[in-house]
């Protein structure tokens, strides 16, 4: 005997057996009880969601011969039930839009159409994908439609409702099929996997609810395709090995090495992805997703149902997460996206994908827009300026295939035995030349010492340095500064920072509350060559311009 798929052996046969749809089912049956079933309905939705299930319950419903009159619990034993589940049952006509969607199909439909069933209560008429019908016959179907015959039922199934024409959806009751949970997903694939006696890690199903994608359809065919590898227990790991899909675990080490700033270990983590069999524009989709997942852990405290992780990968995430801040992860998913058409399109896709991974990891190596604009504007040598400003950035390896170690900073003791903030504040610059040509001297030199409790120095920025104190928190650059200055003062030292309120710094001017700038002024400032080509870099608009003091 030949076999047939789970799809088709576990297929819904009764209103109650639909998973994930309970309101529609209790529509319909309600309809059915109260004797006000419709003439025509309308079932969208995406694929796999139990559109053409729930056309051929509502079918059996009304058809079934064991009952004598419309029944909620066809018995599915009877030569109708037993046919419609077929789908050979000369009452009940199962058309594909796609392959009859010509006038002269829906002409003769309407001539068919005004003779009794055969043997049944009513004719019924089931047009699958019926968005694939041409104008014409749309137009042919209209009359018949809005007013059928007795003993004719239309029910009409879509993936595509907006290509449906308005005159046929008001002719119908339509109801909207929403993509089936995870959880219930999870559920019907276990219970199969228990009726069929097959030995399976619950890792592994929370991955195929997740492959599936709100489709019980296409959850059922993954599984017939583990299934047949013929291997118990069904593991994760069969799971990514069939498919081709990317270990969340190397996925997850290349969003490691990100964080990090790490540009050797995400080459590594790049090559060691690729060369595992995943494309270029695949990796970007396993960033973007577990970025996704990542934004949602960070942002919601109840994130349950919000995303389908294994333990595994949800403290894997979690750790990870403390590398971003939720900006960054919503600027990388755009990033990322963004990408998907120039690689995919690109002759050396590879290259492209490295650089612009390596772009986000050493992000903040790059100089900053004001940065840039002033180097661009000023009046002496820009080229000059650009080298003075540009930043240190650590050597590579090649050999190694990775970022070389920084060469170890010599740390002088400048104080022993400091008691007191002003000791620091005397002798700040000395520590700051102490270490002088490093990133996190660079970083200091922005900041004040403003007090000294215990152990714990609290440094000051300017509000105009604020996006330069979250630099010093972020990266594990924190614990670095405070092995500096407890190496400087001779003393384990905790750090702090905060934001100096009055700043010695002049205060831009502002406009008057309301003033606008005037349009000849934001066109002089947007033909500026550097902000023309600002611009046009970062795709924008000048919608304001406020003149800086300093």
């Amino acid at each position: 005997m030949a076999y047939t798929v789970l799809a088709r052996r576990y297929r819904s046969q009764k209103f109650d057996d639909v998973v994930g749809q309970n309101a529609i089912s209790q529509t319909l049956k309600n309809a059915i009880k109260t004797d006000k079933v419709a003439h025509a309905y309308l079932f969208t939705g995406t694929r796999g969601v139990g559109k053409t299930t729930m056309a051929r319950i509502l079918a059996k419903s009304l058809n079934c011969l064991a009952a004598d009159k419309p029944t909620i619990e066809p018995c599915l034993k009877c030569d109708s039930c037993i046919s419609v589940n077929t789908g050979e049952d000369i009452d009940v006509i199962e058309i594909d839009g796609a392959s009859n969607r010509g006038i002269e199909n829906i002409r003769e439909l309407r001539n068919n159409a005004i003779y009794r069933p055969a043997r049944a209560r009513f004719k019924i008429y089931i047009i699958d994908e019926v968005h694939m019908l041409t104008a014409e016959a749309f137009n042919a179907l209209l009359k018949t439609l809005e007013e059928p015959p007795s003993h004719v039922k239309f029910i009409f199934a879509t993936t595509e409702p907006t290509k449906v024409p308005a005159t046929i959806q008001s002719r119908c009751q339509r109801f909207d099929f929403g993509n089936i949970s995870p959880a219930d997903i999870i559920g019907q694939l276990k219970k199969i996997l228990v009726d069929e006696k097959i030995k399976f890690e619950d890792d592994c199903i929370i991955a195929l609810a997740r492959l599936a994608n709100g489709s019980m359809r296409d959850g059922l065919s993954l599984l017939d395709q583990i299934i047949s590898a013929g291997a118990q227990p069904l593991t994760v790991k069969m799971l990514e090995d069939l498919l081709g899909l990317p270990s969340s675990e190397k996925t997850y080490q290349l969003l490691e090495k990100i964080g990090q700033a790490d540009a050797g270990g995400t080459l590594l983590a790049v090559d060691n992805l690729i060369t595992g069999g995943l494309s270029c524009t695949g990796l970007l989709d396993a960033l973007i997703w577990s970025l996704r997942d990542m934004m949602v852990l960070k942002a919601s405290e109840d994130s349950a149902s919000l995303v389908i992780l294994t333990q595994a990968e949800k403290d894997g995430l979690t750790k990870i997460a403390d590398f971003f801040d939720i900006p960054a992860i919503i600027y990388n998913i755009a990033l990322f996206e963004k990408l998907r058409w120039p690689i995919k399109n690109s002759d050396n896709p590879r290259a492209l994908l490295e650089a612009s991974l390596l772009r986000v990891a050493l992000a903040e190596q790059f100089m900053s827009i004001p940065d840039l604009l002033g180097n661009r504007t000023a009046n002496s040598n820009p080229t000059d300026k650009l080298k003075k400003n540009l930043p240190i950035i650590e050597p590579f390896d090649s050999a190694q295939g990775k970022q070389a170690a920084p060469a170890k900073i010599e740390q002088k003791t400048v104080l022993t035995g400091v008691s007191n903030i002003e000791q620091i504040k005397e002798n700040w610059d000395t520590i700051i030349n102490s270490i002088a040509n490093t990133r996190i001297a660079e970083l200091l030199k922005k900041a004040s010492p403003l007090k000294l409790n215990g152990n714990l120095l609290v440094l000051g920025f300017n509000g105009g340095d604020e996006f330069t104190m979250k630099l010093c928190q972020g990266n594990g650059r924190q614990e670095s500064i405070e092995t500096i200055l407890s190496g400087a003062l001779g003393a384990k030292i905790k750090t702090g920072f905060e934001i100096i309120e009055n700043s010695d710094k002049q205060t831009p001017k502002q406009k008057p509350p309301g003033a606008k700038t005037s349009q000849k002024t934001i066109d002089q400032v947007s033909n500026t060559p550097a902000i023309k080509s600002m611009l046009s870099e970062l795709e924008g608009n000048i919608i304001d311009v406020e003149e800086n003091s300093q």
